[in-house]
C-alpha cells in the first residue's frame, strides 16, 4: 500500500480547500453522530474491530513499509518500537475497539438534576464537543483509538497522523470507515487528513475554527508545543511525561525493584515510562534497584550519593533530572524523606505520572496528596498510566491540563454538557 498523495498538492490554496472540505464534512457529520442510538456506534464499532481481523495481513504489510522507511532516515529503536504493529498489536487494537462498545454510553446520560421551589426541572446532561481535531505521530494505534473513542461519545473526527505512520493510519482508517459504511453511519464522521504535508497542520489549527471544537495533540515535546501556541481553539494535552518513582525506607526490596525495572523498561517510549527513581536516603532497596537497572542495560544517571554504589553510573547532570529520554536511561537521586521527594517532583516533573513504594500507608497518603500530577499511584508501576488499564477501553492520551480533562481522555473526557429545564408555564418575576 503506497502512502497517501493528495497532497503533493502543497500550496496554501490547495491546502485550504482540502482541509475546508474535510471540516464541512465533518461538521455535517457531527450533525447525524449526536443523533445515533448507542446501538448504532456499537454495531459500526464492531464491524470496525472486525475489518481489522480480516484485513491485518494487509495493515501489517503497510506498516513494514513504514519501519523500513523509518529504519533509513534513522529514528532510533525506542521511537520505532511506538511505529512498529505486530500480530499481538493487531489483535490489541481491535479488542480495545471492542472494549469501547462494551462501555456506558456517555451521551444523554444525566450527570445532575434537581428541582427548584418554583417548579423549574433541571438536568445537567452530556453531550458530544462537536468535531474534534487529533494530531498525533508515530503510533498507528492511536489511529484507532481516537476513531473509535470520538465515534462513542458521538463526535465527528479528523486525525492527523504522523508521516512516519502514513501507510498504517491509512490501512487502519480504511477498516474504521468500513465499520460506520456497515453501520450506515456517514463516512465522513472519522476522517484522515490524506497529505503529510505540515501545511495541513497549520492550516488546521488557525483556520478551522468554525469547524473543529477541541485539539488534542499526542506526540513529543515539540508537536505539542507547537499546537498550544497556534490553536485558535482549545487544546486538551500534554508537553511530556518526565514520570518519578520514589522508593520509600519502608519499601520491599524485591517490589521496589520490580516496580522500578517496569516503569522504566517494560516499555521506553511510551509517555507513562519513568524517567526519574527517587531514593529514600534510608532505603535498604537502593543498591539492588541500581544494579538491577544497570544489569538490565539500563544507563543510569546519578548525583554523587548514587555514584559511589555503582561505578557504572554516569554523573547526572542538572538537565536530566527534567528530561523525559524515551530510552533505556533513568536518572537516580537520593532524597532526604517522602517531602523532600516531593519537592523534587514539584521543582522538576512534567505533572503526568508519579509512583511511590512503601509498606507504610501513611506515607503513602501524604504522597498521594502531596504531589499535584494527573496519576498518583502507590506500590504498581507508573506505566498503569493508561486509559485500557483504568478500564476506560482506550484514550487519545494523557492530560495534564486542569480544565475539562485530566488524567487519561476516554469517553466522557470527550463529552461536554448542557441544562435541560422542564417547566410548566413558569415566567420570572
Amino acid at each position: 500500500m503506497n502512502a497517501p498523495t493528495p497532497a503533493t498538492q502543497s500550496d496554501s490554496a490547495a491546502i485550504a480547500e482540502l482541509m475546508q472540505g474535510l471540516g464541512r464534512a465533518a461538521k455535517d457529520a457531527a450533525k447525524a453522530l449526536a443523533q445515533a442510538s448507542t446501538e448504532t456506534k456499537n454495531a459500526a464499532l464492531r464491524a470496525a474491530a472486525a475489518a481489522i481481523r480480516e484485513r491485518r495481513a494487509e495493515l501489517l504489510a503497510a506498516n513494514r513499509a513504514d519501519v523500513e522507511q523509518a529504519a533509513q532516515k534513522g529514528i532510533s529503536p525506542a521511537l520505532r518500537d511506538r511505529l512498529i504493529l505486530n500480530e499481538q498489536r493487531v489483535e490489541a487494537m481491535a479488542r480495545g475497539i471492542e472494549e469501547i462498545v462494551a462501555l456506558p454510553d456517555p451521551i444523554g446520560s444525566v450527570i445532575a438534576s434537581w428541582t427548584r421551589p418554583n417548579g423549574l426541572k433541571i438536568e445537567r446532561v452530556r453531550v458530544p464537543l462537536g468535531v474534534v481535531g487529533i494530531i498525533y505521530e508515530s503510533r498507528p494505534n492511536v489511529t484507532a483509538d481516537a476513531g473509535a473513542l470520538c465515534l462513542k461519545s458521538g463526535n465527528a473526527v479528523i486525525l492527523r497522523g504522523g508521516s512516519e505512520s502514513s501507510r498504517s493510519s491509512q490501512a487502519i482508517h480504511e477498516c474504521l470507515v468500513a465499520g460506520l459504511r456497515a453501520a450506515g453511519l456517514p463516512e465522513a464522521a472519522i476522517q484522515i487528513v490524506p497529505t503529510t504535508d505540515r501545511a495541513a497542520v497549520g492550516y488546521m489549527l488557525s483556520s478551522m475554527t468554525q469547524f473543529i471544537n477541541v485539539v488534542v495533540p499526542r506526540g513529543g515535546r515539540s508537536l505539542v508545543e507547537r499546537v498550544q501556541a497556534e490553536a485558535r481553539v482549545p487544546v486538551i494535552g500534554h508537553l511530556d511525561g518526565n514520570c518519578h518513582v520514589y522508593v520509600d525506607r519502608e519499601a520491599d526490596v524485591s517490589m521496589a525493584r520490580d516496580v522500578v525495572l517496569n516503569a522504566k523498561l517494560r516499555r521506553t517510549g511510551v509517555c507513562g515510562a519513568a524517567e526519574t527513581v527517587l531514593f529514600d536516603r534510608g532505603s535498604s532497596a537502593t543498591e539492588p534497584v541500581l544494579k538491577a537497572l544497570l544489569d538490565a542495560g539500563c544507563e543510569v544517571r546519578g548525583d554523587e550519593t548514587i555514584q559511589r554504589l555503582d561505578a557504572r553510573v554516569v554523573p547526572a547532570a542538572e538537565a536530566d533530572w527534567s528530561t523525559e529520554y524515551l530510552d533505556s536511561i533513568i536518572a537516580a537521586k537520593v532524597v532526604d524523606g517522602v517531602d523532600d521527594a516531593i519537592a523534587h517532583i514539584a521543582k522538576y516533573g512534567s505533572a503526568h505520572t508519579e509512583s511511590i513504594v512503601t509498606g507504610n500507608a501513611a506515607t503513602a497518603e501524604r504522597f498521594l496528596s502531596g504531589v499535584d500530577s494527573a496519576i498518583v499511584l502507590h506500590n504498581a508501576s507508573t506505566q498503569f498510566a493508561d486509559g485500557g488499564e483504568f478500564g476506560m477501553g482506550a484514550e487519545i492520551g494523557i492530560s495534564t491540563d486542569k480544565f475539562h480533562a485530566r488524567g487519561p481522555v476516554g469517553v466522557e473526557q470527550l463529552t461536554s454538557y448542557k441544562y435541560v429545564v422542564r417547566g410548566a408555564g413558569q415566567i420570572r418575576p
